[in-house]
């Protein structure tokens, strides 16, 4: 059972949010600069803290874990999450935004078009509600971070710094080491990746002896091909901040910040990680009564303002509420507790490891769709969704079910498709087969098959693979979606 120690979970939530609010607002006024800063100090009013999509997107997510659950909080929960509430529409969240609207779900939703921003920052710097839910588990982290960070990033360098993040600030809970901290959340995503690199170049750097300054041009340098505003970089001035300032939070935000290019993110997670190793008194009073409590927002519709926290002392309350309900949903004995926080080796191990093979080596093409508790179906394209007359495009379709009765579970098939589209042959049955003796493992089926794309293109064409089975209320009808 993991026994966590309340007040000292709550006054390191408390500090991420109060660190995440002061980066924020200290970075702001210099966000997409350039050049190689020099910032001491606050530029902004005092007793006001900036507003900050960074944070914004964190309660929206709050809101979403409140109203559906951990159970039901998947890729495609938090896809209409965007639609409803956030208005934003610049770079990737414009981008994936016109994606969903099409009816192109998570990955794909942030893989279409967005080869400029798909590596960018957008996921990456709202990854504290996930860490803060699952302290001390990263692999739970992980996997509602990757959810997250598909919608607007896909599968790219930009999803990879959400990992790296999410399973940094969840061990931050429990470990007060920040080399240690680095090292762990490097092995939960792809080393052969540019955030991966980077971060090992700072590193290199910072173990050589070598100025911060030096650090930031060799980060600068290496991510050159990738450009500013970019994930790998930004990723490589927080770990600037967090190296250099050698655990002295004013040092540490101001290192990174002053490294330039997306100021209030790099400044703002600096400060939130601070925040979660250090609690409280770990923030220098005299900022912290800068900036105060309160929450300013920027970015959520007007109409879902009212379910917004409004300082950080209620946003730590009400995530706090949610944690023994993300730890039973996910299979942890958990437990809130006065005494000192235990967290046991065998379940340390078995949840410190995302699974890099199903979240990275997946087409960035593809998409899941949940029908009943038990089922999820995967459409997989070999290409884009873009297409023109005459294209072929071969669609993988994997069913996925858990049942604790049946060996076998046979579906009918029938594909539906726009007017003038063609698919020469399918199987019209296909057969899941349950792993005996039955422990949890779900089943799964796959098919293959080509469709080619008629003389007619609309905007947006939808096939649909419709399946059934005597044990099924209704049918499954699963969008496979295509874009002219």
């Amino acid at each position: 059972m993991l026994k966590l120690n309340k007040a000292e979970y709550l006054d390191k939530l408390h500090a991420c949010w109060i660190g995440k609010n002061v980066g924020g607002t200290i970075g702001a006024p210099y966000e997409s600069t350039h050049d190689l800063l020099d910032v001491q100090g606050f530029s902004s009013k005092s007793g006001e803290p900036l507003p900050n999509d960074d944070l914004d997107l964190q309660l929206v997510w709050l809101a979403a874990m409140e109203q559906v659950g951990a159970a039901g909080l998947d890729t495609n929960c938090l896809a209409n999450y965007w639609l409803d509430c956030l208005p934003p529409y610049w770079n990737e969240y414009g981008i994936c935004k016109t994606n969903l609207r099409l009816g192109l779900l998570p990955p794909m939703s942030g893989e279409v078009d967005n080869d400029r921003w798909k590596n960018s920052n957008g996921a990456w710097i709202r990854s504290e509600i996930w860490a803060s839910l699952a302290p001390g588990l990263p692999a739970i982290a992980v996997k509602y971070a990757v959810a997250d960070g598909m919608v607007d990033h896909g599968l790219s360098e930009g999803t990879q710094a959400e990992v790296f993040t999410a399973t940094l600030q969840s061990l931050a809970y429990l470990e007060r080491d920040i080399r240690k901290l680095i090292e762990s959340a490097l092995s939960n995503i792809p080393e052969s990746g540019m955030v991966a690199r980077t971060v090992r170049l700072v590193m290199d750097c910072y173990d050589r002896g070598l100025d911060y300054r030096e650090a930031r041009k060799q980060v600068v340098d290496f991510n050159s091909s990738l450009g500013w505003f970019q994930a790998p970089g930004n990723i490589g001035f927080v770990i600037i901040g967090l190296l250099y300032g050698e655990g002295d939070f004013k040092k540490s935000v101001l290192y990174a910040l002053n490294c330039g290019d997306d100021t209030d993110c790099t400044a703002a997670t600096v400060g939130a990680t601070l925040g979660i190793i250090g609690g409280v008194s770990a923030i220098p009073k005299d900022w912290r009564d800068y900036v105060g409590d309160s929450i300013v927002t920027i970015s959520i519709s007007g109409m879902y303002k009212h379910m917004i926290p409004k300082t950080c002392t209620e946003l730590t309350e009400r995530v706090a509420a949610l944690v023994p309900h993300v730890m039973e949903k996910n299979g942890i004995r958990f437990a809130f507790t006065d005494e000192a926080t235990h967290l046991p080796a065998d379940l340390a191990k078995r949840y410190s490891l995302a699974n890099l093979d199903e979240i990275f080596n997946r087409s960035p093409y593809s998409y899941d769709i949940t029908h009943y508790p038990s089922f999820k179906t995967r459409v997989e394209l070999d290409a884009t969704p873009r297409v023109s007359t005459g294209d072929i495009r071969r669609v993988k379709l994997t069913v996925f079910a858990n049942d604790t009765v049946r060996k076998t579970h046979k579906l009918c098939l029938r594909l539906i498709l726009p007017d003038g589209w063609s698919c020469e042959r399918y199987p019209r049955t296909l057969s899941l087969e349950y792993p005996q003796p039955w422990h949890g493992i779900m089943g799964e089926a796959s098919l293959s098959f080509d469709i080619s794309v008629g003389e007619r293109v609309e905007a947006i064409n939808r096939a649909y693979m419709e399946i059934t089975s005597p044990t099924l209320a209704y049918p499954m009808m699963i969008p496979i979606t295509f874009i002219g």
